[in-house]
């Protein structure tokens, strides 16, 4: 991946018009009907790098990926929930993350292609992505949850049902997790004239259609409000130009709070889901999950 300065990519997302879905209720309702009308693609590209195979099968009438290590049994798995604000499909960045997990840190990467809104809603995508992780662990042993931004949501949500229903403690690791849907914390108005990138009444918009009919504060939709006791161990990766960061901090303050351990990576001055973008952090950061999800087997 070629590599570019993180500082141009403020003036680089403003430049491409990133933050116009996310701006009002009217510019996410049309970026909503667009995407319903004609949907993007969603397979891995042609050519992925890295020592990987490449496997679909339709699971819970779902498309669901997985990349395996070409040689040697897996050590463990990772169930990766991409991130698009429940409205738009899986990219190139995320395939190229789940290519270099996969093949240096030697997991099974079971990657589920999740309905989108509006033909989607939280609690179904949260409690079938609970029984794909109870399939990947029992089929490849220790396994982890990961997602970035609105997969981050995906996945806490998804290891708070696995704990109450199954006593299941599992590692999770979120990138620029969305944690409360509506966005109250105060905080998020100082951080957004900073954000290139993600605005409140866009996001607050696609997030109500995603929680259906359930509260804001219902933990399959805003994980921040679940109980966090119990839960495995949580790592966290943040930049503080991105509205999500405040929340972030909160769940750092309220996991340690309950007794779980906490791995929290922030980064100044970088920008939401960092660890995906062609940069020196990005690629630092990158090798830190690949090191942390690693540890799990």
């Amino acid at each position: 991946m070629v590599q570019v300065p993180s500082r141009v990519l403020p003036a680089y997302f403003r430049l491409i018009g990133a933050q116009r879905k996310f701006a009002s209720r009217s510019e996410a309702a049309k970026h909503l009907a667009a995407s319903a009308m004609r949907p993007a693609t969603y397979g891995p590209p042609r050519r992925l790098r890295g020592d990987v195979t490449v496997e679909v099968e339709q699971r819970e009438g779902w498309p669901v990926y997985t990349v395996l290590p070409r040689t040697g049994r897996p050590r463990g798995g990772v169930v990766y929930l991409h991130g698009g604000g429940w409205v738009n499909q899986i990219v190139r960045e995320h395939w190229l993350l789940i290519t270099q997990i996969a093949a240096e840190a030697g997991l099974a990467v079971t990657v589920p292609i999740y309905p989108l809104i509006p033909f989607g809603q939280a609690a179904e995508v949260v409690t079938t992505s609970a029984r794909l992780w109870l399939e990947a662990a029992q089929r490849y042993g220790p396994t982890a949850l990961a997602g970035d931004s609105a997969g981050g949501q995906i996945a806490l949500s998804t290891a708070i049902l696995l704990r109450d229903e199954y006593d299941a403690a599992v590692p999770s690791l979120l990138i620029s997790p969305a944690l409360d849907l509506e966005l109250t914390n105060p905080e998020v108005d100082l951080v957004q004239p900073s954000d290139p990138w993600l605005g409140r009444e866009g996001g607050v918009f696609f997030a109500d259609v995603w929680r259906g009919d359930r509260d804001w504060r219902d933990p399959l939709v805003s994980p921040l409000f679940g109980d966090l006791a119990g839960l495995g161990p949580l790592s966290v990766f943040t930049g503080t130009r991105d509205i999500l960061n405040p929340d972030a901090r909160l769940l750092r303050d309220r996991a340690r709070a309950a007794g779980v351990e906490v791995d929290f990576q922030e980064a100044p001055g970088l920008l939401h889901v960092y660890p995906l973008t062609p940069t020196p952090e990005g690629a630092a950061a990158r090798r830190r999950i690949v090191e942390t999800l690693g540890s799990i087997g």
